[in-house]
């Protein structure tokens, strides 16, 4: 687990491997800090305060304050719906009449004969003052705050004419106006065709074309083989951390290794340099350094299996970025 944390620090920010213990120590430093207080608070200082009679009485007496002086609630219905303060229903005692009528036209008064508050009746004014428009009775349901209760009283006397409800021409139909120009129909757009490309070569506009590879999942993929010095075999495609089986298969059909991996010369290189590789830690690039002072250059990988914390699968791994 802890090596798993460590690679995604690493992968993410682009750390060495000591640079991502560093990181995870501040951390958890950090977090103690942050936490250590309260935690010390609720557990180690628990110091029951009293409180004396005459505090409690004081208190008391400034709830009873309160509570007098508290607005009242906003009272409910049994449907759950609120009732409207005085102030938003203006002339409550106008008597209400039903006439048929077009919510296109009606003006805000006949709204209010018809039963609606003035604060609905405005919204509707100034719904069709943007530009709205009633093509149908349950339309008028759209607008904000008003009762399905008053809808289905007025539903039968909504009256909306044919030529509102439907749209009198076609966007696709030809105008009687000869004289505009047809309007130029824009061709489909057409996906680029995917063809094979260089791995080592390739950059993220090409990677983000392949099924199931975002823009940063491309980028991951880049910054992993250039950490690399590049690909060397399609095998290490699987070593990309957060690919699914389809990117893998698109990798694996259109990606190519065309091109030849950056090489280190391992008989020169300093064991800062050699940490930067993905796959060598900071110990293991020591070590190797170490034996080459002490034994002299190596003249294959396989002189690397006389170090004993290198097993054969590590150097087979290594092996093809290695210049002798």
């Amino acid at each position: 687990m802890f090596q798993r944390l460590l690679f995604v620090i690493r992968d993410e920010f682009g750390l060495s491997r000591s640079q991502a213990r560093g990181f995870l120590a501040l951390a958890v430093l950090m977090m103690l800090c942050w936490f250590g207080p309260l935690a010390y608070d609720r557990f180690f200082n628990q110091t029951p305060k009293t409180v004396s009679q005459s505090d409690a009485r004081t208190a008391d007496s400034l709830l009873a304050i309160l509570e007098k002086i508290q607005p009242e609630k906003p009272v409910y219905g049994k449907s759950y719906e609120r009732t409207y303060p005085s102030k938003e229903v203006d002339n409550p005692e106008r008597p209400l009449s039903l006439f048929y009528f077009d919510p296109n036209l009606a003006s805000s008064e006949q709204f209010q004969e018809l039963g609606m508050p003035k604060f609905i009746a405005a919204r509707i004014i100034k719904y069709r003052s943007k530009g709205g428009q009633f093509r149908k009775k349950e339309d008028l349901q759209k607008i904000y705050g008003l009762q399905a209760s008053l809808y289905e009283r007025l539903e039968p006397y909504i009256n909306i004419p044919e030529k509102q409800a439907v749209a009198s021409i076609s966007p696709t139909q030809p105008t009687a106006n000869t004289s505009l120009p047809p309007t130029p129909v824009k061709p489909a757009y057409t996906k680029p065709v995917v063809t094979t490309f260089d791995i080592n070569t390739a950059d993220t506009t090409q990677l983000i074309r392949l099924k199931g590879i975002g823009s940063k999942l491309a980028a991951r993929i880049v910054k992993f083989r250039d950490g690399l010095g590049g690909f060397a075999s399609t095998t290490q495609y699987s070593e990309v951390f957060g690919l699914d089986s389809l990117a893998l298969s698109e990798l694996n059909h259109f990606a190519q290794i065309r091109t030849t991996v950056h090489k280190i010369s391992i008989n020169t290189v300093s064991p800062e340099e050699l940490d930067r590789h993905p796959y060598l830690s900071k110990r293991q690039s020591e070590i190797i350094v170490r034996y080459r002072e002490q034994h002299g250059a190596y003249k294959t990988a396989q002189d690397l299996l006389n170090i004993k914390i290198l097993d054969e699968k590590l150097v087979n791994k290594i092996a093809p970025y290695l210049a002798f």
